[in-house]
């Protein structure tokens, strides 16, 4: 057997991964993404089925089960906080300055830049 070696390089990422491969409504997507997550993790923590989750919230089954697979087109930001919101969830929304346009670039042309 050969033993093959090949260079990695590690890239620091922008902590945006749809921003790092430059998809359209980067930040959009990923808030989105971070809110499904946390159905998830309610509906893990708490032990719910999606027909429990339907019960206990008003919201179609087949909607918890779209963001069990991520399937998250469907949802608006708002959509999901209100999910949130009706699984006794307190969602809180923190602005913050965005990363310098130098580092974003760097990351997105795969140029490792220090902070």
């Amino acid at each position: 057997m050969t033993e093959q070696k090949d260079d990695i390089e590690l890239v620091r990422g922008s902590g945006n991964v749809f921003a790092d491969f430059d998809v359209a409504d980067a930040s959009l997507r990923q808030l989105r993404a971070i809110l499904a997550a946390e159905v998830v993790k309610t509906l893990d923590k708490e032990k719910l089925t999606v027909r429990d989750a339907q019960a206990r919230t008003g919201i179609a089954a087949a909607d918890f089960s779209r963001i069990r697979q991520v399937k998250l087109d469907r949802f608006t930001v708002d959509r999901l906080m209100r999910i949130l919101d009706r699984l006794d969830r307190d969602v809180r929304v923190k602005v913050s300055v965005a990363a310098r346009p130098e580092h974003l670039a760097a990351c997105r042309r795969g140029i490792a830049t220090s902070r």
